[in-house]
């Protein structure tokens, strides 16, 4: 499904309102100044607001689902509606806000 390309400005939280980022975004690939972020590294999560008691905290998020056409370094690099999984709630993450020049598919 196409996308705008995430990059390491783009606003990325947990279900529960946590910021994800990415620990090492690809520095070769610049979208608005900034580089682009590829499918195999997971974000990290800080300040996961998760309610119930017993259950843990998100602490890093998978991408699942990656850009099919555009890659960066030979990795796919993230999209707007990419998939992703916390770890260790099983929730997804929501992109809030990245650019919006450059789409992938």
């Amino acid at each position: 499904m196409p996308g705008f390309l995430l990059h390491q400005g783009a606003i990325v939280m947990c279900a529960h309102a946590g910021q994800a980022t990415s620990p090492s975004p690809f520095p070769r690939v610049m979208v608005m100044g900034m580089p682009v972020t590829v499918q195999p590294v997971p974000y990290v999560v800080a300040g996961c607001a998760q309610a119930s008691v017993p259950a843990p905290f998100c602490v890093t998020a998978n991408w699942i689902v990656g850009a099919l056409r555009v890659k960066a370094g030979g990795m796919p690099v993230l999209l707007q509606t990419s998939a992703s999984v916390c770890v260790p709630t099983g929730t997804p993450l929501s992109v809030v806000t990245t650019q919006t020049r450059v789409m992938g598919t």
